[in-house]
């Protein structure tokens, strides 16, 4: 029971360290174990039903999104698959040197890239997607059905906060300013 343990051995580290601190300690735990709670997942399902595939979480999750909603534009994908557009680029072209995904010119907007499920990538989830789902109730298996429900309620519940109202919170904590572009975290050559 390892990750018992450092999930215990963490939480008493960052109490320790608070210490008198002020912060908001359940919300703070809450967001902490979806973090862990997350990697933990993405790494079991990675490393069980995806190794044998050889995709990735990312790729198998853009595999997920083209699967469920057809056909559809690349800035879509990469939004429903939480990634960013230079990202879905590598992976759909890794995907489509597999056969499983087909990449088109949207039809008026020379500009649009379409992505769509090859005849491969079809029969490829419909094989591959059961055994997703039985590592889906492997990892919950601590959870009655009830409790499954109320979680998936709960974290909607998160992403709709920030869907909705982080926009209007990051411009307030940066006084109304566009946030920095983002860094890969590379220092600067110089």
């Amino acid at each position: 029971m390892p990750s018992q343990r450092s999930i215990n051995e963490a939480e008493k580290l960052a109490e320790a360290k608070l210490g008198g601190i002020p912060v908001r300690r359940e919300q703070m735990a809450a967001v902490a174990n979806i973090y862990r709670a997350a990697s933990a997942v993405r790494q079991h399902l990675e490393n069980s039903v995806l190794r044998g595939s050889d995709l990735t979480w990312t790729a198998f999750v853009v595999l997920w999104v083209v699967w469920v909603w057809g056909e559809s534009e690349t800035r879509h994908v990469a939004e429903e698959a939480g990634i960013s557009k230079g990202t879905l680029t590598g992976v759909s072209r890794t995907l489509e040197s597999r056969g499983l995904l087909r990449r088109t010119g949207h039809p008026t907007d020379g500009r649009l890239v379409l992505l769509a499920l090859t005849g491969e990538g079809e029969e490829f989830m419909r094989r591959v997607f059961p055994a997703f789902n039985e590592e889906e109730a492997f990892v919950t298996a601590r959870l009655s059905d009830a409790e499954c429900r109320t979680l998936a309620d709960g974290l909607r519940r998160v992403v709709l906060q920030v869907e909705e109202e982080g926009e209007e919170r990051r411009r307030s904590l940066l006084n109304g300013e566009d946030p920095a572009p983002r860094r890969s975290g590379r220092r600067p050559r110089g």
